[in-house]
């Protein structure tokens, strides 16, 4: 995959990506991530979605090599990031961004906005004290936050102002690479819309690629080209965002859909017969999904399926792709 998608000018390759924890007092080693393969095109948002304990923010630190891959390799912008050393990593760090869950937490409540926001350009850049004060200052203006709120603690600001600034700090060295982990689901609904629309525009004019992380699907309805799958560290369903949500192909993505709650107040939402939750560390023989999955059969138990095309450019990993089983026929 990585000589094909190099050839073709994949900003990110993820090939046979894996990864597990050590077990607490002797239990078994947990599967954070297991040899999962995708790519991201220049100026793609792709979106990563499952459950809590899916391996998602696992990923995101594998692929910006805040953590070690345990095997597999992971090329950003045509570098190989697994393997290589801190020293190589923190010189590509200008090109390579990410954006957290929670904003008041990513800032340091010791710290002024302005030297939040001009941190990275100390570490990554040349510039002198006068180059970075007036960097900081278009920062500013780009997420659409007034000037003098530099001078102010993150404390002293909204949730909102706060991400913005999170924002304004990742895009400081002008990176081509940025995962958004989470970035909208500690906010208000409103405020979170206008965050959405921050992050669309600001690709748009910088000609940004994604990897965004969300559990939130109208998020991902709204944002992302393609969307992955994950669950129990495994890639179940990858494609264009508006066929896997429209016509999913495995039983987890259509569980996903059917747990959505309806816009409308008055409305029920959907009971998808899928009992249970992700359990961490009981990753079973077979399929991954198995123990949850109301269209089981024996030969689920047999080996994980791998992924399959189910339509051009859309891949699942079930024994029924293609065929008419679908998790909303086993409620009848």
């Amino acid at each position: 995959m990585s000589n094909a998608a190099a050839l073709n000018g994949a900003a990110v390759v993820v090939e046979d990506l894996a990864k597990r924890f050590r077990g607490r007092r002797g239990s078994p080693d947990v599967i954070a991530v297991d040899k999962i393969s995708f790519t991201i095109a220049p100026g793609e948002t792709l979106g990563l979605v499952g459950e809590s304990g899916s391996g998602k923010s696992t990923v995101a630190r594998c692929l910006l090599g805040l953590i070690p891959a345990d095997s597999g390799r992971v090329d950003v912008l045509g570098r190989t990031i697994t393997g290589a050393s801190k020293r190589t990593l923190r010189s590509w760090r200008r090109d390579m961004q990410i954006v957290f869950q929670e904003p008041q937490e990513s800032l340091s409540p010791r710290i002024r906005v302005g030297q939040a926001i001009a941190e990275p350009l100390e570490l990554h850049t040349d510039m002198d004290e006068a180059a970075r004060q007036e960097r900081v200052r278009d920062l500013l203006e780009l997420v659409a936050l007034a000037p003098q709120l530099e001078s102010r603690y993150p404390h002293q600001l909204s949730g909102g102002q706060q991400q913005r600034v999170n924002i304004a700090r990742a895009l400081a060295t002008e990176p081509k690479v940025v995962v958004l982990d989470e970035p909208t689901s500690s906010l208000d609904v409103s405020v979170r819309a206008e965050i959405l629309k921050l992050l669309v525009r600001l690709q748009q004019e910088f000609s940004l690629t994604y990897l965004m992380i969300s559990h939130d699907l109208p998020t991902i309805r709204n944002v992302c080209d393609r969307v992955a799958v994950m669950y129990l560290g495994s890639l179940v369903e990858i494609g264009p965002a508006d066929d896997v949500l429209r016509e999913p192909e495995h039983p987890y993505t259509e569980y996903l859909l059917g747990a959505e709650l309806p816009l409308d107040p008055d409305a029920k939402p959907k009971a998808p017969p899928v009992k249970g939750e992700v359990r961490v560390g009981e990753r079973p023989q077979g399929c991954v999904f198995q123990t949850r999955c109301p269209l089981k059969v024996d030969e689920c138990e047999a080996e994980q399926p791998p992924l399959v095309e189910a339509a051009p450019s859309h891949q699942a990993a079930c024994i029924f792709v293609g065929t008419e089983h679908h998790v909303a026929d086993a409620a009848e």
